[in-house]
């Protein structure tokens, strides 16, 4: 295991959670003003629907920010990069609580995704560092761990709302960024793992390469090309479910609220079981093994869900069958991203970039084509999740066979 040089040494586990801590901004800062959504749109005397562009917004200016800090994360201090998004997190935070009309709400939503994503480009660059190899291992214990973010956002924002207003919302974010930008400046190193001579001047070398020659040597490398339309067309497969649960559930199948958030809750275990199980086998196995064991499992779940959803065969059945896909699709998430990471470790920021950039601008797009294709059931989305993990396992089906012709 990587042994962390800084003046305050900080164990992994420790470190695990402020890095999930970090990753967490983000999830939170989309999903805890959602309950807020009607209350806004009325106080900003707006239509809801110009409200609800700010999720838009928000995926717009994280994924610039990407584009633009991820191969600085290669170049500058990452702790300096943590600290600047989450200055910029807090400010914008604060000024969201006083905004007075909608084109100023939406105006400071983009710049709180764009400077935010300064302070998350950098988390799987410094995993992959700690936990070298074993990478898969790292991100699942993170995203296990930061999973509690959505599960917990909108009951928080809800709560903030009926207690007080929709404003308490934005200064309980930048409350809770502050504390994680107090806990960078004491516990997160800035020099991650110590290096030999040869790789120092490696690094060296590597600092000095422009903008544009780091996205060269990130996208020219064909296999992780591959991995990346994998890594990105899983992230369709989610968001696709983010996007379209609702309507399933509580009007496709007419669930009670309440019942919609415990299913929620079960898919959420679902994908918390998945990167626990990742955790336990994927030193042993791999992250191509464990990958392929993910993909498989979602095949054949996704191929249920679509049978099951063109037949409409009831809540249950459906249930039985979203289980399973949702872990499985974190489970080549997250080993696909562990993959791609570990092809770069001198320009792992500018990996992170173009993998976070492909996952939310893909994301955006999970909406628009639900209402191209939508009819009232639940086929759609079903039809989408299949097509998703189906374009996966062709990726990896050729990278099969290249493996195969170089060995």
């Amino acid at each position: 295991m990587a042994r962390i040089m800084n003046n305050n040494n900080i164990s992994l586990a420790l470190l695990l959670p402020l890095l999930a801590a970090i990753l967490a901004v983000s999830p939170l800062a989309v999903d805890m003003y959602l309950p807020a959504m009607p209350t806004l749109a009325e106080y900003l005397n707006t239509p809801i629907s110009m409200v609800q562009n700010s999720l838009s917004i928000y995926l717009l200016g994280y994924s610039l920010g990407l584009i633009l800090f991820g191969p600085m994360a290669d170049k500058y201090s990452r702790r300096y990069l943590v600290l600047f998004g989450l200055c910029g997190f807090v400010i914008t935070s604060l000024l969201l609580g006083v905004v007075t009309n909608i084109e100023q709400f939406l105006t400071l939503r983009f710049f709180q995704a764009f400077i935010s994503s300064a302070a998350t480009v950098v988390v799987p660059g410094a995993i992959r560092e700690y936990y070298g190899k074993d990478t898969a291992k790292g991100l699942s214990y993170v995203s296990m761990i930061m999973m509690l973010a959505p599960m917990i956002a909108p009951s928080i924002g809800s709560v903030l709302l009926l207690a007080h207003s929709w404003q308490l919302i934005f200064y309980v974010l930048a409350f809770y960024s502050f504390i994680v930008f107090l806990l960078v400046i004491k516990y997160l190193p800035d020099a991650q793992i110590k290096n030999t001579t040869e790789q120092s001047k490696t690094e060296k070398i590597t600092t000095e390469l422009s903008f544009i020659q780091r996205y060269k040597i990130v996208l020219s490398n064909a296999q992780a090309r591959l991995d990346i339309i994998s890594s990105m067309m899983i992230s369709l497969a989610f968001f696709t479910y983010i996007t379209a649960i609702p309507f399933v559930y509580l009007t496709v199948f007419s669930t009670s609220e309440f019942t919609f958030s415990i299913l929620f809750a079960l898919n959420v275990l679902a994908l918390m079981t998945a990167h626990f199980t990742n955790t336990r086998y994927v030193v042993r196995k791999g992250s191509r093994c464990m990958l392929w064991f993910g993909l498989i499992l979602a095949c054949i779940a996704a191929t249920a869900l679509l049978f099951l959803s063109y037949f409409n065969l009831g809540l249950m059945y459906i249930v039985l069958a979203i289980l399973p896909l949702m872990g499985s699709i974190s489970m080549v998430a997250v080993n696909s991203d562990a993959l791609i990471l570990t092809k770069f470790p001198e320009n792992s920021g500018t990996a992170t970039a173009v993998i976070g950039t492909l996952r939310w601008g893909i994301g955006a797009l999970a909406g628009p084509i639900l209402a191209y294709f939508y009819d009232g059931s639940a086929l759609p989305f079903a039809g989408l999740m299949f097509f998703s993990v189906l374009v996966v396992l062709l990726c990896q089906l050729i990278n099969l066979k290249h493996a195969k012709k170089c060995n």
